[in-house]
């Protein structure tokens, strides 16, 4: 039986993910304070109060230093803590002290690429990579399958910066899908699409080192770069680790 194994969010886009052990997932909405901030670069282009795509701001894909960071939030005093193995820990408040985080992270950045230059937040919705508020599924079968074609012991689900982590599953199985309601928990959530991935997999996220080519992987055995799907809540609801997934 397919069953929800962890729940993850990214308070701030790309730089950090915290565990939960339990979420309400809203009709229409994203998973609560996941991708809530982003950090837009000095090259971007991100117009107020508006999605804007993932090339505006600073990204695992570009600099692979940011996979090895972790967060923990107080969303009653709306504070985030962040941490990384190079950097001391930062608490502060994103709402009122953006230079504190842009400060801390300037010393991960790599230095031929754009600089983080504001904090951006879309009131309403997470800055998702897709241009729909997604929850982002994956399938640990299918994390196990790739790491045993990559002849590793273990490639750590985390390089997918998923929300939700499944097992229970065939590998692969998630695919199938795509177009199909699934009901977890109380909460209902219909598959939109597959994941396409980008260079950040390819970082360890406890070190922020690249070690593992996953898209030369995903492309040499599935000739696509797919991995995860999004999906779209439709029906309001609970979600805990633990909780059982039935396609409707």
């Amino acid at each position: 039986m397919a069953k929800v194994s962890a729940l993850w969010r990214h308070p701030i886009k790309s730089h950090g993910r915290e565990a939960l052990t339990t979420v309400t997932l809203t009709r229409g909405q994203a998973m609560p304070w996941d991708r809530r901030w982003a950090v837009a670069h000095d090259a971007a282009n991100v117009p107020p109060g508006e999605w804007a795509a993932c090339v505006n701001f600073s990204r695992g894909s570009k600099t692979a230093g940011l996979m090895a960071i972790n967060a923990s939030s107080d969303e009653a005093t709306g504070t985030l803590t962040l941490s990384h193995p190079d950097r001391p820990d930062l608490t502060f408040r994103p709402d009122d002290e953006e230079d504190r985080l842009l400060d801390w992270v300037r010393p991960l950045m790599d230095a031929n690429r754009a600089q983080p230059a504001r904090l951006y937040k879309l009131e309403g919705r997470g800055m998702t990579d897709t241009d729909y508020p997604s929850v982002s599924l994956l399938n640990l079968a299918s994390n196990t399958d790739l790491a045993e074609k990559m002849g590793v012991d273990d490639i750590s689900a985390l390089r997918w910066r998923g929300n939700l982590h499944l097992e229970g599953l065939e590998p692969w199985q998630e695919f199938d899908w795509i177009g199909k309601t699934i009901r977890i928990g109380t909460a209902e959530l219909t598959v939109k699409e597959p994941i396409k991935r980008c260079l950040a997999t390819t970082a360890n996220p406890k070190t922020g080192l690249r070690d593992l080519d996953t898209l030369d992987a995903l492309n040499t055995y599935w000739d696509h770069q797919n991995f995860g799907i999004y999906a779209e809540v439709t029906t309001t609801g609970r979600i805990t680790v633990g909780d059982s997934v039935k396609v409707l």
